[in-house]
């Protein structure tokens, strides 16, 4: 679904255990890095579409994991133009994300990155929770800093709250 704005509706999840690391997976045959994300679909909610790209990209279902939250609203971020499909209706030139934060409560054996039909990973591991600020493509890196700050408290054990998100505008 593409608003009005043309920004396409999509949903990012921060995966985290219980050691406060993050879940970071490599696209297939890339070397770009990135959180679960993915479209919400005409009938789908936020959270409904979120358990969809959790078990597609992931492989997980709502028993391997707990909810811990979400952004407040709504966060975005423009495609560079050579990236804008300018042909393609309607014209999508961004996305429009609500991010959310989960503790992965099963093992990590149950992460499987072959359950959708195209799979989008083939490859992952648990990094600190600031990594991927160094790590995401530029355009994205914003709303990642966002995401990361706002649900920092929720995401993190006590112990690992000393570490905070420096936004750098």
């Amino acid at each position: 679904m593409i608003d009005t704005d043309g920004y396409r509706l999509n949903v990012g999840v921060i995966l985290t255990n219980r050691d406060g690391k993050v879940f970071w997976a490599k696209r297939v045959n890339q070397n770009a890095w990135q959180f679960p994300q993915g479209g919400i679909k005409a009938y789908e909610n936020s959270k409904q579409a979120m358990f969809r790209e959790l078990y597609e990209e992931v492989g997980l279902t709502a028993r391997n994991v707990e909810v811990l939250g979400n952004t407040r609203s709504w966060l975005r971020y423009r495609l560079p133009n050579h990236l804008i499909r300018y042909h393609q209706r309607p014209l999508c030139i961004g996305q429009k994300q609500m991010w959310f934060v989960l503790r992965l409560t099963g093992k990590d054996s149950d992460i499987n990155l072959d359950c959708g039909k195209t799979p989008e990973f083939d490859s992952w591991k648990w990094v600190d929770y600031l990594y991927p600020l160094q790590e995401v493509v530029y355009f994205k890196r914003t709303v990642y800093e966002t995401a990361l700050q706002e649900l920092q408290t929720l995401a993190l054990p006590q112990t690992h709250q000393r570490e905070t998100v420096r936004i750098s505008r």
